[in-house]
């Protein structure tokens, strides 16, 4: 693996946490099954939506739009 500073003077103490970073995501991804998915973030997994419900019409049904009830 080759780290190429292109822009500033990092001291060794900065370029040795930027390199642990880069080596822990690379163990990670390669510690992962081949066709497994990567990971999904929370707000976007579908067991979310089934938690919330949707306003129900009715007066000032307007302003709990958008607010969690």
């Amino acid at each position: 693996m080759t780290i190429k500073v292109v822009r500033g003077n990092p001291t060794p103490e900065e370029l040795a946490a930027a390199l642990a970073v880069v080596r822990a995501r690379a163990a990670a991804a390669a510690a992962q099954p081949s066709g497994a998915e990567p990971p999904r973030a929370a707000w976007s997994a579908p067991a979310r939506l089934v938690l919330r419900t949707l306003p129900q019409p009715g007066l000032h049904s307007w302003a709990r739009a958008h607010w969690p009830a």
